[in-house]
């Protein structure tokens, strides 16, 4: 089952999130040794409070993706299903889910990426700011409520939010708050 065939349904926060991701961050870890150069808890289950799609999202920070195939390996090997198809939206990352439904998804990518600056950068700033965070919150409501079976909608649907956060995440001081919908 990809990605996308899945209903979107978000959940009250889970404090047991954290947990579950510390220990697939240490399965993920022992599996590939070195290469993995560093495991980060990413999108709304790394947030304290936020509610989000019951899906824990892990980021593993790589040196190179073209020479990332033991580590392919070793992930299929953990039980993941390695989904290629999505490469060509984001041809610097690999992407893998677990489970039907999904309970995991990880994202491999270069730790020098833009798509590992992007995605920190993003959490940090949530983090940081509950009232980024309520309104992020909000709008995936409305958003989940409104295309619960169209999950490129919804994902679309986010997409301006979560630019101009990562905007002012990486760039402190060119917007004074998180943007209106």
């Amino acid at each position: 089952m990809a990605r996308g065939s899945q209903p979107v349904e978000i959940v009250e926060y889970d404090p047991a999130w954290p947990r579950r991701f510390a220990e697939e961050r240490d399965r993920i870890a022992a599996a590939l040794g070195p290469a993995a150069l560093v495991i980060e808890h990413i999108g709304s289950t790394a947030v304290d409070g936020l509610p989000a799609k019951p899906v824990i999202d892990i980021m593993v920070g790589v040196s190179d993706i073209e020479r990332s195939g033991q580590a392919v390996a070793a992930l299929i090997e953990l039980g993941y299903d390695y989904a290629p198809e999505f490469e060509s939206d984001i041809p610097e990352r690999r992407y893998f889910y677990k489970g039907i439904p999904h309970t995991h998804h990880v994202h491999m990518v270069e730790q020098t990426s833009d798509f590992f600056d992007r995605h920190l950068a993003f959490r940090d700033h949530l983090r940081a700011h509950p009232e980024a965070a309520a309104e992020y919150s909000r709008l995936k409501r409305e958003l989940a409520a409104r295309f619960r079976h169209d999950r490129d909608a919804y994902t679309e649907g986010k997409r301006r939010f979560v630019e101009t956060i990562v905007e002012a995440a990486l760039h402190p001081g060119a917007a004074d708050r998180y943007p209106p919908r």
